[in-house]
């Protein structure tokens, strides 16, 4: 005879179940990077079917404490969440040509960062170019990078170039770029002054959740940036796709400091 899950809350069983699980994870019983009992095992253990078996680890999954890895089963997340620090893009590049900013700063902290770059030239995706103000039909230039840590790809970082403006540059290589892309755009007389952040917090598109292996019910945090010269044109806009069992988002801010308050006091 099963099993029958000790009540936690109201509602289906699987999420009975997916509690127990859960509890048994941040308890230690199944430690981070151990295995999951099969489903078999957990039918038996609950005296459920498979299938509400799959629905209480599928909650696990979307949750980011467990992965699939068929046909071995289920286990424990053991990696770490990235630390996504938006306010960290104009700090200056690397000096070794081998590294751009994200492979330095995880290096660093003793992670295996890698990356795919693909470059092509592209008709921009809906408010891509409105935002890098193309005319209509106007083409530009996409960088496309899919970056991974310890063999697990954590975020999209796809970035949009008017074609007309990088199309001899060394933007258009599918490599690293040992200055970064804004300091070729800077060295080219278009330096980024600000920069316009969103974030929207949506599902992915399909086609992000293959180049992102999400599974089903996992949402994603979408970062777009925009960046402005001084006399106003938009030389570049970035769009960073983060899975939400993946990362957390972290801004600094400082307070300004009051000149006129010393004033009054002096």
């Amino acid at each position: 005879m099963g099993v029958v899950p000790t009540p936690t809350r109201r509602g289906p069983i699987y999420h009975q179940i997916a509690d127990e699980l859960r509890a048994r994870v941040i308890g230690g019983d199944i430690p981070r990077g151990g295995k999951l009992p099969t489903e078999a095992e957990l039918t038996a253990e609950y005296g459920v079917n498979r299938q509400t078996v799959r629905s209480a680890l599928s909650v696990l999954v979307n949750e980011g404490l467990i992965y699939s890895a068929r046909p071995q089963g289920y286990f424990v997340r053991d990696g770490e969440p990235m630390y996504y620090r938006p306010q960290r893009e104009f700090r200056p590049q690397p000096a070794s040509p081998e590294m751009d900013r994200f492979m330095s700063d995880h290096s660093d902290l003793g992670r295996h960062p890698t990356q795919t770059i693909e470059v092509t030239i592209v008709d921009p995706p809906a408010g891509i170019g409105e935002r890098l103000q193309l005319e209509p039909g106007e083409p530009a230039v996409a960088r496309r990078r899919v970056r991974f840590l310890d063999g697990e790809p954590y975020n999209i970082n796809d970035s949009y170039y008017p074609l007309s403006l990088v199309q001899d540059t060394e933007i258009m290589k599918p490599g690293d770029i040992a200055r970064g892309t804004n300091q070729v755009l800077t060295d080219m007389g278009y330096e980024q002054v600000r920069a316009f952040d969103e974030i929207y917090i949506r599902m992915p598109t399909p086609e992000e959740a293959e180049r992102l292996h999400i599974g089903p019910g996992t949402p994603v945090a979408c970062h777009i940036c925009t960046g402005v010269t001084a006399d106003d044109q938009t030389v570049r806009v970035t769009l960073n796709v983060l899975p939400g069992d993946r990362h957390v988002i972290v801004y600094e801010r400082a307070r300004p400091y009051d000149h006129d308050a010393d004033d009054q006091e002096g």
